[in-house]
């Protein structure tokens, strides 16, 4: 079965969704939405860097695209400082019939005893009402932090704790808003940015602690959250910025799990600006790593390290991708709502072999 896929957005994440979905066989792309009139009219390959035109010119027109009734829209247009009006867009693809895999918001990868009724309910009810689909994923919350550690439990006699870490050198992380705005490097270390005020944490990365407790049949007393951050010791050039000595430039926030007064599921990101940065916290494997730890019988410790063009950064970013774009042909033949990953069979990425 060949799926008629609409990719909406072609930023950091959506240009190399872009070219998967071009590269796949299995998948026809049969419209691209773009935010800004300089893109729109480019062709899709010309967007996604490719040489070879496919025909399918970028619009800013939201209406023409839906009326082509694809059968999944990949959707990786940025949330993280729209959230709401984000959730009412997949609404708007979902009522519309069409099945939607995506990369935000992130709450919704496993919004269960996170989000009250009133958010997740009216999105179950759009899906139903289209006879669609939604899933949202990616790498971290994602697979990093759902099948891969769920796959290492499948080998435990007994399990005590699980810890999903992302260990991080941010510096080629080429997403200014992110970096500065919403995760505040470079500014005092007193004013909290948007990712640090109380109860973001949990609402992001919540979901992962609670996807591992449900698929482990746990019962979580409670989810809580902390955060450490560094200044910088001297000044430092990123993203064409200079980040000040003294203004923050590594972060360490852990998601806690928490069971009978001990924690069970924890989820932890070291990030850092620079590597000489925090030596006291914990290294990753080589340059960065997604880090899975299962404590119990016997002990686990995976390091995942990727790299695309010799940067780790950049890596996530085609992963990320990657990981939507194999899902489609799934999302597209699963009963209609909220899907997660445990919902999901395992998907496999899809490939010449030489």
């Amino acid at each position: 079965m060949t799926c008629r896929v609409v990719q909406w957005s072609t930023g950091n994440v959506g240009h190399w969704a872009l070219r998967s979905i071009i590269a796949r066989p299995e998948l026809e792309l049969v419209g691209v939405w773009v935010s800004s009139e300089a893109k729109a009219g480019k062709d899709a390959a010309e967007l996604a860097g490719l040489d070879t035109p496919t025909g399918i010119a970028a619009t800013t027109d939201a209406e023409a695209l839906l009326a082509l009734k694809p059968d999944c829209i990949v959707h990786t247009a940025m949330a993280d400082d729209r959230l709401m009006e984000a959730v009412e867009d997949l609404k708007t693809f979902l009522r519309a019939g069409i099945n939607v895999v995506s990369s935000s918001p992130v709450f919704l990868q496993f919004p269960y005893g996170t989000l009250p009724p009133e958010v997740i309910d009216p999105i179950v009810q759009a899906a139903e009402e289209g006879g669609a689909s939604l899933w949202v994923n990616g790498i971290d919350p994602g697979w990093a932090n759902d099948w891969l550690p769920l796959l290492l439990t499948s080998g435990s006699e007994r399990i005590d704790r699980v810890v999903c870490s992302e260990l991080m050198d941010y510096s080629t992380y080429d997403n200014p808003k992110v970096l500065f705005e919403i995760m505040g490097f470079g500014s005092a270390l007193e004013d909290l940015p948007l990712l640090l005020q109380p109860g973001v944490l949990t609402l992001a990365w919540g979901s992962v602690v609670r996807q591992l407790a449900a698929a482990l049949d746990v019962e979580l007393d409670e989810v809580t959250q902390d955060f450490e951050r560094i200044g910088a010791p001297a000044p430092i050039e990123v993203a064409g910025r200079t980040v000040a000595a003294g203004t923050a430039a590594a972060l360490r926030f852990r998601v806690s799990g928490i069971r009978s007064g001990r924690e069970v599921f924890v989820l932890e990101h070291i990030t850092r600006l620079h590597p000489d940065l925090a030596p006291e916290w914990p290294q990753p494997a080589g340059k960065g790593c997604y880090r899975v730890e299962v404590e119990g019988e016997p002990d686990y410790r995976l390091d995942l390290q990727l790299y695309s063009d010799g940067d780790h950064a950049r890596a996530g970013l085609v992963g990320t991708a990657a990981r939507l774009v194999s899902a489609v042909p799934a999302v597209v033949q699963a009963r209609p709502g909220l899907l997660t990953a445990i919902d999901l069979p395992l998907t496999t990425g899809r490939g010449l072999v030489s």
